[in-house]
């Protein structure tokens, strides 16, 4: 098993990374915890509830499965609600856990009604999505979407753990490893250039979940985003970068639905024009959008976005939570391995959009 330390003023946590986690959970429950709420979702809880309520068991703690809709356009104030109320409706007092079993809709929404019941109680993240594992369950950012934008109502709240159980990859969508793998080969944009070289190499076997492969993928992402966090917790300047390709990625998330894109495949094409966009505003080589181009396609991304006209991409990025001033903010890599965040005017950002225009 490998263990990934966070250490922030929110809370420091480990991050068990290994195969059969989903049967050791009893591991990781605080022996003063009075209930254990397990949130997810049909979908996951006919793959794994029964395994997790027996594992949950054996912490000898009494258990209540809270259910919710499956699904990024469930992430809202109703589906909030629905978990206040079995909370309060099974009378949870604030030695409660809440566990959050399920991908990053799961995990954000699951968090941030820990965050809100009784002013905070505990909780844990169980992530089961590759994109949850490597990203939405580290780092303590907890939300749900309103329909004028994405997670623009929650709060920085740190887990108690996080479990992350390999196996359970086996049963995600090729879509799902695709959307998963964009937030891992970010991580070496735009920290680690060593780390975009090996996932270059390992393309083809991230995308067939090669077990040796896929694990050092995931562990490795963590600990870079476990790094970033702990020197910046809510995002006041260097965890920004973790950001990268997501204001255009936001942007068609907003525009087509929640849902019609995952989040990481959204991403995935956001990080293709923030290259460019790069390209334009700090230098980089075109080799290197070349290659940002060509490993999104790899790991199945798409690299053309949406078509619409450039006043529209400019007033969904305007509601996005980096805008500042009315000013947009984006991400930029000025070589592989290097970010920073600079504002940008929405005519350099009309400039790149318009490349991407087909005829």
């Amino acid at each position: 098993m490998s263990i990934v330390h966070v250490e922030t003023p929110g809370g420091s946590y480990p991050i068990h990374v290994a195969a059969g986690r989903l049967d050791l959970l009893a591991q990781s429950i605080p022996g003063d915890v009075t209930t254990i709420a397990l949130i997810s979702n049909p979908t996951i809880m006919s793959l794994y509830g029964e395994r997790v309520l027996s594992a949950l068991a054996a912490s000898g703690k009494r258990v209540i499965p809270v259910s919710i809709p499956d699904g990024e356009a469930y992430k809202n104030w109703e589906t909030l609600n629905l978990i206040f109320d079995a909370l309060l409706g099974e009378r949870l007092d604030r030695k409660a856990l809440v566990v959050a079993l399920g991908g990053g809709v799961v995990g954000d929404i699951s968090g941030f009604a820990a965050a809100s019941f009784m002013r905070g109680i505990r909780f844990l993240q169980v992530p089961t999505t590759l994109l949850s594992q490597v990203d939405s369950s580290v780092g303590g950012k907890t939300a749900i979407n309103h329909p004028l934008g994405k997670n623009m109502i929650g709060a920085f709240y740190q887990p108690i753990a996080v479990e992350i159980d390999i196996d359970v990859l086996s049963t995600l969508p090729a879509r799902e490893i695709s959307a998963g793998l964009a937030e891992v080969i970010k991580y070496g944009m735009i920290t680690d250039a060593a780390f975009f070289d090996w996932c270059e190499v390992n393309a083809e076997a991230l995308v067939r979940r090669d077990a040796d492969v896929i694990s050092y993928a995931v562990q490795r992402s963590c600990e870079i985003k476990a790094q970033v966090v702990s020197q910046d917790e809510r995002e006041s300047g260097l965890r920004a970068t973790l950001n990268f390709g997501h204001t255009f990625g936001h942007a068609i998330e907003s525009g087509l639905g929640y849902g019609e894109w995952l989040h990481g495949e959204a991403v995935g094409c956001g990080m293709v024009m923030a290259a460019e966009l790069s390209a334009e505003l700090c230098g980089l080589d075109r080799g290197s959008v070349e290659r940002v181009r060509a490993l999104s396609a790899a790991i199945g991304c798409p690299v053309e976005p949406p078509q619409w006209p450039a006043e529209r991409w400019v007033e969904l990025m305007g509601i996005d939570k980096k805008a500042e001033g009315g000013q947009l903010r984006f991400v930029l890599m000025p070589k592989i391995g290097q970010s920073h965040v600079e504002t940008v005017s929405p005519e350099l950002v009309t400039r790149v959009i318009d490349r991407f225009a087909t005829v």
